[in-house]
């Protein structure tokens, strides 16, 4: 048998960075991070490109990450926090776990590396007190910082001063700060903005950053009372800072470290993105990046260039501060343009959006758009347009994405609690049928972006799978906790209920018989029913795993065969006209979710698990062909390219889509093709494809295509065959 070699990742659709807490974008160097709700990204600057490009993926928490901290002094280590009171430490190039801090005795809300104390990483809850981590050497554990604690008002997030060892603040959601250093009378609760002084009213502190030329001066953005500039020694305002707009409200600022008294913000509302100099009290510029508004906002430097930018400027003195430093902008005639600083913005919106917006050039460098920022559960290629996946996730959406460009080009209109599954419709019908935990199901017409009818016999129960029927387009089939699979038509009318002894979790109709239906039960079976009976009971009933069986998959390729995946870690081969289980696929450490078997050779079968692998299987003899440990998560959906049988997709709780060739397991055929070998050695029927130990032989539709294709052609049919093949294996 020939050596296989590896599945290939040949792209990827990044997530989209969450909009629930504070501090999840930061950067550092020539590198900036993002997290998804379970996922944090990594992107470097190519320097031979001068563009940036994902370098890493990091999955390891189980809970939502609530913020992440780049260490000041060590380029390659980072923190993360998440809801689970967990902090990991983690080496950015090797993409390694280095330490763990479980029980972290609350939430940690906001999280930041300690500047000037060694590997000592700080974090906090909402109403502190703050921790202190020292991760290693002789002082290494968990200790509570002196002053920190005992907070009146929640936390928003805290800073730590970059040059006075020691020094911190804290933003509270009553528009307060408490201020904390070495040898000073501690400051709780001080500078709050005028207007909230003897009120009760909250108006939290979004953003926070010390300024860098500076000891004591800080900027303040409150949500509703704008930015300000403090001094935390006299504790008292400097400047404030006044809007265009009285609806304009910040989340984010940013200082730009090229250009002294220069910052950025992000409006809350809308995509505004403006530029300040501190000593304006308005802005020099605004640009409407897009319609919704920021959720974070970090400065790169920009790609470096011949001339180095620092070398501009001579060394700062300690106590000089960015207003004494700041060279005033030239008097603005409306028309004039001001020359921006040279950087690049990594902007997050609310919406999931993320982008590296060149400011000095006024254009995007690049920008995610609608991205999913939660665990992806399925994924599905449209069936008569090949360039279109659909996806469903957590987060209550479905997106269609083009794999050409690997953008999205539709999102559902949300609010439907976790999408378990989706369905396309058959042919050009241009309908998803998508099922949710809490909401029942529906059908989104994708090209008028409505929902168009909901299923409601489910109740509140959670659906797990749903499956539109592409041999009788009016049927729908759904799954639930219920206990019930129900078969309906498209205008809600109920063909059959049919009652399991548990949740049901998996459906697929049969390929070759349209009224033949399997399911996955939580009670270990699969079933097999039959819709053109009244019977509400199964033809056969499947037993032989050990724990609750999830996806179920009939074989394109061959009548009876169909496989289930389980808890119990391994996928079962039935095969219905014997009544029997013909192979165990043994392999997986955790629960299979992801099942596909490949439409063009028979005998292969891809499953994706919870071990956050994706394993190709020969099913002939149950030997695991190649072992995919790319995903940094469980994997839960695997769908085949309808006219490229060769390219597959996956998606995960890393919040990622990938996409795969599986070309190179079988390069025997590829071989047959270039040499022009007879048609007995590409093309086959299922009987001989299976036999044991026969070389990988085309069977599906797409190969059959060619064929008859090629066999009608008089001119150069050996140009076209390869040139149809190659398309085919691309």
């Amino acid at each position: 048998k020939a050596k296989m070699s590896q599945v290939k990742q040949v792209g990827l659709l990044a997530a989209g960075c969450q909009p629930w807490n504070k501090d999840v974008c930061a950067a550092s160097g020539d590198r900036f991070a993002y997290c998804a709700t379970l996922a944090i990204y990594i992107y470097q600057l190519d320097h031979r490109y001068n563009e940036f490009k994902l370098r890493a993926i990091m999955s390891e928490h189980k809970k939502t990450i609530t913020a992440i901290s780049w260490c000041p002094h060590n380029p390659d280590m980072f923190a993360s926090a998440s809801a689970d009171s967990l902090v990991i430490i983690w080496n950015v190039t090797e993409q390694k776990v280095v330490a763990k801090l479980d029980n972290t005795k609350g939430i940690p809300a906001s999280l930041s590396w300690c500047w000037n104390a060694g590997d000592a990483v700080a974090f906090v809850s909402h109403r502190g007190p703050l921790y202190i981590w020292t991760i290693s050497g002789p002082d290494s554990g968990v200790t509570v910082h002196r002053e920190a604690h005992s907070f009146l008002s929640d936390i928003s997030l805290f800073r730590w001063h970059p040059k006075k060892k020691g020094k911190v603040v804290f933003g509270h959601t009553d528009g307060s700060l408490s201020i904390f250093q070495p040898g000073s009378k501690q400051q709780k609760h001080v500078l709050r903005p005028e207007s909230l002084e003897g009120t009760d009213e909250e108006d939290p502190v979004t953003a926070l950053e010390w300024d860098p030329l500076s000891t004591d001066y800080l900027l303040v953005a409150n949500l509703h009372n704008g930015i300000r500039l403090v001094d935390s020694e006299s504790l008292s305002c400097v400047t404030t800072f006044n809007f265009p707009s009285a609806a304009a409200s910040v989340q984010c600022l940013a200082w730009v470290p090229s250009a002294p008294g220069m910052f950025i913000t992000g409006d809350s509302q809308v995509g505004v993105l403006r530029i300040w100099n501190v000593s304006r009290t308005t802005p020099i510029d605004n640009f409407k990046l897009k319609k919704t508004g920021f959720h974070g906002l970090h400065v790169l430097s920009s790609p470096p260039k011949k001339k180095s930018c620092s070398s501009q400027y001579p060394t700062k003195n300690h106590h000089t501060s960015s207003t004494s430093e700041a060279v005033p902008p030239p008097t603005l005639s409306q028309n004039q343009a001001f020359s921006l600083p040279p950087g690049h913005a990594v902007c997050c919106f609310m919406d999931g959006g993320v982008g590296l917006y060149d400011m000095g050039a006024k254009k995007w460098d690049f920008l995610r758009d609608l991205g999913h920022v939660e665990t992806i559960f399925d994924c599905k290629f449209k069936p008569d347009n090949h360039d279109l996946l659909a996806t469903a996730s957590f987060d209550g959406t479905i997106k269609v994405w083009d794999i050409n460009t690997l953008t999205a080009v539709y999102t559902s209109p949300g609010n439907e609690g976790v999408i378990y599954s989706l369905s396309w419709a058959p042919g050009d019908l241009n309908c998803i049928a998508g099922a949710t935990s809490r909401n029942g199901a529906f059908i989104w017409d994708v090209p008028k972006g409505k929902i168009i009818t909901r299923f409601s016999e489910h109740g509140k129960n959670g659906i797990f799978c749903i499956a539109w029927s592409h041999k009788d387009s009016k049927r729908i089939a759904t799954c639930s906790s219920d206990g019930f699979c129900i078969i309906r038509t498209i205008d809600g009318k109920i063909l059959h209920k049919y009652k399991h002894p548990a949740a049901v979790f998996g459906c697929d109709w049969s390929q070759n018989n349209k009224d033949m239906i399997a399911t996955g039960c939580e009670d270990k079976n699969v079933r097999v029913y039959y819709l053109a009976t009244s019977s509400d009971q199964p033809l056969k009933v499947f037993t032989g795993h050990t724990a609750k069986v999830f996806h179920v998959r009939w074989s394109p390729l061959r009548e009876g065969i169909l496989c289930s995946g389980s808890d119990d870690g391994t996928v079962r081969i039935w095969d219905y006209t014997q009544d029997a289980c013909i192979n165990v696929l043994s392999g997986h450490t955790a629960p299979v979710r992801g099942l596909l078997w490949n439409p063009e050779i028979p005998y292969l079968l891809i499953s994706g698990s919870w071990d956050y692998t994706i394993r190709v299987w020969d099913t002939r003899d149950g030997t695991c062909l190649d072992t995919v440990y790319d995903h940094g998560a469980d994997v839960y959906g695997l769908t085949c390219h309808p006219s490229r049988p060769f390219t597959m997709a996956s998606c995960s709780r890393d919040s990622t889509v990938r996409l795969w060739s599986l070309t190179p397991l079988i390069s025997p055929l590829q071989i047959c093709i270039l040499a022009d070998r007879c048609w007995d050695e590409i093309i086959s029927n299922t009987d001989r494809a299976v036999e044991s130990g026969a070389p990988p032989l085309l069977c599906g539709k797409v190969s059959r295509d060619i064929k008859q294709e090629v066999e009608k052609l008089t001119k150069n049919p050996q140009g076209k065959k390869l040139r149809w093949f190659s398309e085919c294996f691309s």
